[in-house]
């Protein structure tokens, strides 16, 4: 199983296609795993010292300074810092606190065009280097059809051992949603994908529609000499205010979402093992 809810499937008969957004400055306003940093404090995960550490990510985040080098050193010290974690704690505070934190920071803009690829018979798939304990809840929020999400090695224990299953960044982003085109059968030409940073040129090359939102410098500079479309998202809006008929998913379907990273294999992930396998059998 890869996705979160049902597919909303074009007729077999036309190719289907489907629109691939980040997750973090893309459709919602933060990083979503540095977000939750209070919770994992509140809930006796990290020290105040880390909490101001993770404080001081997201502001050179938000500010358009975290570069790939940046970047790595900022995943290092999250897999350095949530080893020993139990996942299942995780699961729950995320389930607990996903509304009151994420659900005021999704661009307005984000929803609507999440909504209208829908309408167009589009699948939505968020692609995310952010851990799945937290994208996958996010996800279901969002009414996405898919994640793809990085994914921490869980021991025997059920708490991370600090080392990386799946990282989605940068190529692995676009060799995922090619694994995907390819069991879903997405005309990748027709396939839409949204992106703040330069670090997903590799998806955003992949597909027949690439859009820059937000975008780092870098990826402005790429967006306007490819003549990509370049979208400011700027509204934070509560889905509830968008929708009031919106109801909100109860506590155990967020957990049951959040406890799909345990089950369900990313088209990612599914890559990844098997380009393991085959390259241990090179040596």
């Amino acid at each position: 199983m890869l996705g979160l809810v049902e597919n909303h499937s074009l007729p077999h008969s036309a190719p289907r296609t489907a629109a691939f957004f980040d997750l973090d400055k893309t459709v919602i306003a933060k990083s979503s795993t540095l977000t939750f940093s209070k919770s994992f404090y509140q809930g006796g995960l990290i020290n105040r010292r880390a909490v101001l550490r993770t404080a001081y990510a997201q502001f050179v985040f938000l500010a358009g300074g975290a570069d790939h080098d940046q970047m790595e050193r900022m995943r290092e010290y999250l897999s350095a810092l949530c080893r020993g974690w139990n996942q299942r704690q995780v699961t729950e505070i995320v389930a607990e606190t996903l509304h009151d934190l994420i659900d005021p920071i999704i661009y307005d803009e984000a929803a609507s065009l999440i909504e209208e690829h829908h309408t167009a018979g589009r699948d939505v798939v968020i692609v995310s280097t952010s851990g799945a304990e937290v994208v996958e809840p996010i996800g279901e929020l969002l009414g996405a059809d898919r994640v793809v999400a990085t994914r921490m090695v869980v021991g025997d224990d059920g708490c991370f051992t600090g080392e990386v299953e799946y990282y989605a960044y940068g190529p692995t982003k676009a060799e995922a949603i090619k694994e995907l085109a390819r069991t879903e059968g997405y005309d990748l030409g027709r396939c839409h994908a949204y992106s703040d940073s330069a670090t997903d040129l590799p998806m955003l090359s992949s597909v027949g529609h690439p859009h820059a939102v937000n975008p780092d410098r870098a990826l402005r500079r790429e967006a306007l000499a490819r003549g990509w479309p370049i979208l400011d998202f700027h509204k934070p809006v509560r889905l509830k205010q968008r929708l009031p008929h919106l109801s909100a998913p109860s506590r155990p379907a967020l957990l049951a979402a959040a406890g799909v990273g345990a089950a369900a294999v990313t088209a990612g992930l599914v890559w990844y093992a098997s380009r393991r396998r085959a390259t241990s059998g090179t040596h």
